[in-house]
């Protein structure tokens, strides 16, 4: 049986990676912070793919595939993206090993050392602008929508599972357009894409917003993210969407001809979002018994166990547990029927609990008599017992609501966690006592914002897109302030 989870109340952190590791979600690799993704973290993941894959295709882009290996020269390109990254990077080094002659270790050949260093990607936009150059003449080779599912590897020091790991899995989109309207319009669309991807599929509320200077990414003149709540007060960010100017175009030179006939440098946009969606999943709505998934995400919507003696009566509950396996899956619903005889129901219950499977059938010979079924719901353990003649209908609406009702939770929970403050020490008493996020003024230097985050540990999440102007007082320097930004401690 799945072991108990420590509670939230007791060690949030540890409840994290206990409901990991027990949920058969991922666990640690050999190598030190990389981890393993399970074929069950793995199935929600590529839920996660599927969906995003279907948006990103449904707006124009294509997806292609481009080299793990970057040349170090191509970093010292771009001077703030070399300098952002400059300490997340693996290099490369050699290209062969050979047995020591007198230990018979294998050990690194000192002969095969690269002509120049190469380094494994931590991010794609050199790789990529190098290779537009050759795309790239006229107007008429724009824009190029192009979107890549890959790994990526920035190296960590103090790692968590699915939150932050040497290596990850992403999806990075990289765009070329003619005017800054365009790349402007591509920047804005796609963090409303996640936006929408985060609210719609994952039942999460998210405050979307653009980065201050020193949270852009290294290379990008601006930088637009989605902002998440979890349990414990933290944000998390979700998904960030970069306009990248002229930059990369300019470093690698990438010109085009416009339509009067002059020569001019190409627009450009990067995006991605990562396996850290499944960190947000995890402590957006589990629960102490385990993972509760929204529907659209779970690999299993509902599961049917028997509940039998001898089989006979499992030969009976057989027969209707199929049929209404069939009827379900006929619109679309993944089922699932576990009739292994390894297990009891009792054992079976509690593994679908800590899995999150949002609907729980069970059907026992009492059942059968009475022509019921019970069904549980994952997201509020709510039992109930339903005719089986009206189960598809319930099943399918039933699904709908704990959708609607996971991110209705957690949007509650959002804007009861939402403070407003115009005073520093209310600020840090906040901090200490709730967590959550708090709109308070900010005066638009990088000094104040180290300050307030060496002090606090606190960063400005984003400046909200949707937030009025309001004029203030910067609640740390008291200077004028034109509007509110969203501050949080953060993973």
């Amino acid at each position: 049986m799945p072991k108990e989870l420590t509670t939230r109340a007791e060690d949030y952190a540890q409840w994290y990676n206990d409901l990991v590791i027990n949920a058969d979600l991922a666990e640690n690799s050999a190598v030190r912070g990389c981890m393993v993704i399970k074929p069950y973290g793995y199935a929600i993941w590529e839920k996660m793919q599927s969906a995003l894959d279907r948006m990103f295709k449904d707006t124009g882009h294509a997806n292609a595939y481009f080299p793990l290996f970057i040349p170090k020269s191509f970093f010292t390109r771009e001077a703030s993206h070399v300098e952002g990254f400059a300490k997340e990077c693996a290099v490369v080094t050699h290209y062969r090993l050979k047995n020591d002659e007198k230990t018979g270790e294998m050990v690194v050949d000192k002969t095969a050392r690269l002509e120049e260093e190469l380094i494994v990607r931590p991010t794609s936009e050199t790789i990529i602008w190098h290779t537009y150059k050759n795309w790239i003449q006229s107007y008429r080779d724009l824009p190029i929508l192009i979107n890549q599912w890959a790994n990526v590897v920035r190296w960590e020091m103090r790692t968590r599972l699915f939150l932050r790991t040497t290596e990850f899995l992403w999806q990075e989109g990289h765009t070329a357009h003619e005017t800054r309207a365009e790349a402007m319009e591509e920047t804005l669309k796609i963090i409303n894409l996640y936006a929408d991807f985060t609210e719609n599929w994952m039942g999460l509320p998210v405050i979307r917003g653009r980065k201050t200077e020193s949270e852009r990414f290294a290379g990008a003149l601006d930088t637009y993210a989605i902002e998440a709540l979890m349990q414990d007060g933290k944000a998390l960010q979700c998904g960030t969407s970069h306009f990248l100017g002229q930059n990369f175009a300019k470093a690698f030179d990438v010109q085009f001809t416009n339509k009067h006939g002059k020569l001019d440098w190409v627009w450009a946009t990067s995006w991605g979002v990562s396996t850290r969606l499944m960190g947000a999943l995890i402590m957006g709505h589990s629960d102490d018994n385990g993972l509760i998934l929204p529907p659209k995400l779970a690999p299993t919507q509902v599961v049917i166990i028997p509940i039998y003696k001898g089989n006979d009566e499992l030969d009976e509950i057989s027969k209707i547990a199929q049929h209404l396996k069939k009827k379900l899956e006929e619109d679309s619903v993944t089922v699932k029927y576990d009739d292994r005889d390894t297990h009891k129901p009792g054992w079976k219950f509690t593994e679908y609990e800590m899995k999150g499977v949002p609907v729980r059938l069970a059907l026992g010979p009492r059942d059968i008599k009475n022509k019921t079924i019970e069904v549980v719901r994952r997201d509020t353990l709510e039992k109930i017992s339903m005719p089986q003649e009206n189960i598809i209908e319930y099943v399918k609406k039933l699904l709908e609501d704990i959708q609607s009702n996971l991110f209705k939770k957690a949007l509650v929970f959002r804007n009861n966690n939402i403070f407003k403050t115009d005073n520093y020490q209310e600020f840090k008493d906040i901090l200490h006592e709730k967590g959550g996020f708090i709109l308070a003024h900010w005066d638009g230097s990088s000094e104040t914002e180290n300050l307030i985050k060496e002090e606090t540990k606190a960063t400005i999440r984003c400046i909200p897109m949707d937030e009025e102007q309001e004029k203030g007082k910067c609640i740390f320097s008291g200077k004028n302030s034109s509007q509110r930004v969203l501050f949080a401690k953060a993973y």
